[in-house]
């Protein structure tokens, strides 16, 4: 036999990974593990433990202290506690324990990683070239945004303390992706880890003590669902960072409604991974058992949908199954091997039902012959073609080794399949044409587009969803805003709820002589004034009981009609920003050649004084977002491979806004400008004080140029209009500036669609004051970043 055909007749041997290291850690710790809280190991206070098992061979590894309420609370309390001295380091100081923290993942590197592969299941390869090598990459990136925190976020203060839950798929580096960014800020954190994957963390709470990290600064407390639900409910728990399936975070959603809690949430997926004809078919197949292998397909970004364009569905079906017949499924711990095992027996059965399911609603199911071990969790490799797009495995996150296949011909037919989920969190465009790629990149729903490649993350690089996959990115500046608030809103004042004019019993008119009401407002809706659909008006009375006219009462079919206006003007976040910029500066100049007018029918219920001031400062905060329209955009990011990486501000959507009751105008303005000069459209309900100066912004509009539906008013009780808001599927956010139970009703009603929400959590927030009425801050909620990766060279 010839050299030649040796090489090509060879077979991998086993390369196994020594894992005497990370079982003699274990065993140095009696193969039992407590709770890390305040820089201390502490026994649970249930004194009960779980076991974790090693999922390739079904064997315990270890006794894990099952965390309770009381746990939880300690944990609180000594994150609690350790605030107000790590808040007071310099910057630089903080800066140096990240770095440390760095060092010491790096000197480890190897026993985390079999310790990762032994608890998880994934390939050793993995574990050893990926995880621990980003979570390094993310300390020492957030040690750099410790440095630089007060030059770079001016007016910003850390949440407080940050409860933290991460899922068993990448265990460390989700608690990477968590902590660094939450040290890096001056939080304190507790965090609990996936029940399955707990010994990782621990391994991390050693590294916090060798760091020398202040004690109460990062508490770990393990356990099962109860354990999380604990941390999540905890009163004196300023912000929750959670990664897990949707249903969950939906939960979590829920649970924190009535709170005042900061949420971030990355969620599930079932993200697209698209062929074109042109591309380079045998770098697409290897990119797609990257997109969908990996981790055994536990990975929330996994490309588990593939869309083929039709005319090489079939030749690109051969060369996959071609190379998954040369995959290798077995010990994770060994070195040649391409898939491991599933963490866990539930999720292995899950794994079968949906693909039974998938079967039975006709898709096709093929295999490779390719050994699988008897003994442990394992799956095989699975290809499920002819997937109807509404079919379970088509729509529903598989979380396994399993990718449905489906055809395209057109590429607005695959930005149709592609975005045909609930979820938004990644997907994947392979085209030798870059005016094809990075023109579905855009229009894809998805926080993260690989344009010729696949499943790669740095931590200057933000990552997270649209849609039901979240809201919040990890990594990069906007990661760094989400553990930050600004100082003037942490120490904002209630709002204290004020009856409102309408609501009061009519007074007797000063002067009886005074002229008839002449004046007919209606709604605004798609560029149109049109009349309530309930037929009835309300109304509106001034600071002294006087009847100043009446105001439509709106109902959900307004609602409706108003969202259906949003959504089909869409297209004015495709518009120039230099346009949107001058459609908005037409707005102000019109605002103000009847400043005057509009300023003394608006005495009549806030005064002279603030009148005036309310057309003076919404004629700035105007000009202020014209302004940013074309200079709030995006960055491109250098992240360490050979690839740059669009970090795109894109809009949100259609954003119901439920304006402030005591500044009719400029409470109206400082929440519309901002979302319409990034793109947004717009649904907003006004000030219920004073509905009527609707009449005067709807005359404003239509004399500016400003396309139908950008803006759409209805005027009635905002509490009614604000649920039919929060609960339509169709609005992708809600803003709410009421009062406490404004907030929360606006979070806990729009559960349903987990659309983003902001609000001021029933904070007074002075809108005649330019540091807290206008500002980034609000452009912040304004967008959200897609971030687009693009390989450049040979």
């Amino acid at each position: 036999m010839s050299i030649v055909e040796k090489f090509m007749s060879m077979e991998y041997g086993p390369a196994p990974e020594d894992p005497r290291e990370a079982l003699a850690w274990l065993d140095r710790h009696g193969r039992r593990f407590l709770h890390f809280i305040n820089g201390t190991w502490q026994a649970p206070a249930s004194e009960t433990y779980f076991d974790t098992t090693d999922p390739s061979t079904g064997e315990k590894l270890a006794t894990v202290a099952q965390g309770s309420p009381a746990d939880v609370d300690s944990a609180v309390k000594a994150a609690r506690a350790a605030l107000p001295a790590w808040q007071s380091l310099t910057p630089h100081a903080r800066a140096r324990y990240l770095y440390a923290l760095a060092r010491q993942v790096q000197k480890h590197s190897r026993w985390l990683a079999v310790l990762e592969t032994l608890d998880n299941g994934k390939p050793i390869r993995e574990s050893r070239d990926i995880d621990i090598p980003l979570v390094a990459r993310h300390f020492y990136h957030h040690a750099g945004w410790a440095q630089l925190l007060e030059q770079e976020f001016p007016g910003y203060t850390a949440c407080g303390v940050v409860g933290q839950i991460i899922p068993w798929n990448f265990p460390l580096l989700m608690l990477a992706w968590k902590i660094a960014p939450a040290l890096a800020t001056g939080n304190t954190v507790v965090l609990k880890p996936a029940e399955y994957t707990p010994l990782t963390a621990l391994a991390f709470a050693h590294i916090c003590e060798e760091a020398g990290l202040p004690a109460g600064v990062v508490n770990i407390v393990t356990g099962d669902g109860s354990t999380g639900e604990a941390l999540v409910k905890h009163p004196d728990v300023d912000k929750i960072a959670f990664t897990g399936s949707t249903e969950v975070g939906r939960a979590i959603r829920k649970a924190t409604a009535l709170g005042h809690k900061k949420l971030s949430l990355e969620l599930g997926g079932k993200s697209p991974f698209i062929i074109f004809e042109d591309a380079d078919l045998d770098s697409a197949v290897e990119g797609l058992v990257d997109g969908i292998w990996f981790n055994q397909g536990q990975v929330c970004c996994a490309g588990s949908r593939l869309l083929m364009q039709e005319s090489i569905a079939e030749k690109l079906i051969g060369k996959i199954q071609n190379r998954m017949n040369t995959l290798r499924i077995g010990s994770p711990l060994d070195k040649a091997i391409d898939i491991g095992a599933i963490v866990a027996r539930v999720q292995l059965e899950r794994i079968q039902r949906l693909v039974d399911q998938g079967v039975a609603e006709g898709a096709t199911c093929w295999q490779p012959s390719i050994p699988v071990p008897s003994r442990g969790l394992y799956y095989p490799p699975t290809l499920l073609s002819n997937v109807h797009p509404t079919s379970v495995v088509a729509q529903q996150e598989i979380f396994g080794p399993v990718l449905a296949a489906m055809t395209f011909r057109t590429p607005r037919e695959a930005v149709e399949l592609a975005n045909n989920t609930v979820y938004g969190l990644a997907a994947c465009v392979w085209s030798e044409s870059i005016n094809v790629s990075l023109h579905l990149a855009a229009k894809l729903k998805a926080g993260v587009v690989w344009v010729n490649c696949t499943n790669l993350f740095d931590a200057a690089c933000g990552f997270g969803g649209y849609r039901e996959s979240g809201y919040g990115r990890e990594g990069g500046r906007e990661g760094i805003l989400e553990y930050l608030e600004p100082v003037w809103f942490k120490n904002a004042p209630p709002v204290h709820p004020t009856p409102l004019a309408i609501d009061q019993p009519p007074e007797p008119a000063a002067d009886l002589s005074a002229p008839p009401i002449d004046r007919t407002v209606k709604l605004y809706i798609g560029g149109k004034q049109a009349r309530p659909d309930s037929g009835y008006s309300m109304a509106v009375r001034g600071a002294d009981g006087r009847l100043l006219g009446e105001a439509p009462l709106g109902n959900r079919k307004d609602v409706r009609n108003a969202v259906e206006a949003a959504r089909k003007a869409e297209s004015w976040g495709k518009a120039t920003a230099h346009n949107r910029a001058q459609v908005l500066y037409y707005i102000a100049e019109n605002l103000s050649q009847r400043g005057e007018e509009i300023a003394g029918r608006l005495s009549a219920v806030v005064g002279k004084k603030q009148a005036e001031a309310e057309v003076r400062l919404g004629i700035e905060c105007i000009f202020s977002y014209a302004a940013w329209a074309d200079k709030y955009d995006g960055a491109v990011h250098n992240p360490p491979f050979r690839n740059v990486a669009l970090a795109m501000k894109e809009p949100i959507g259609t954003v119901g806004v439920i304006c402030p009751a005591d500044s009719p105008l400029l409470g109206f303005l400082s929440l519309v400008m901002p979302a319409i000069s990034t793109g947004n459209t717009v649904i907003a309900i006004p000030s219920e004080k004073y509905p009527l100066i609707t009449g005067d912004l709807y005359q404003v509009f239509e004399t500016s140029d400003l396309p139908d539906g950008v803006v759409n008013i209805v005027t009635g009780h905002a509490t009614e209009l604000m649920k039919t808001l929060a609960e339509h599927d169709d609005v992708d956010a809600i803003w709410c500036f009421t009062d406490e139970a404004g907030a929360a009703a606006a979070k806990t009603l729009s559960v349903g669609n987990l659309k983003q929400v902001f609000t001021n959590e029933g904070r007074a927030i002075n809108w005649f004051d330019a540091n807290q009425g206008k500002g980034r801050w609000f452009l912040d909620h304004t967008v959200q970043v897609k971030n687009i990766w693009v390989p450049y060279g040979e």
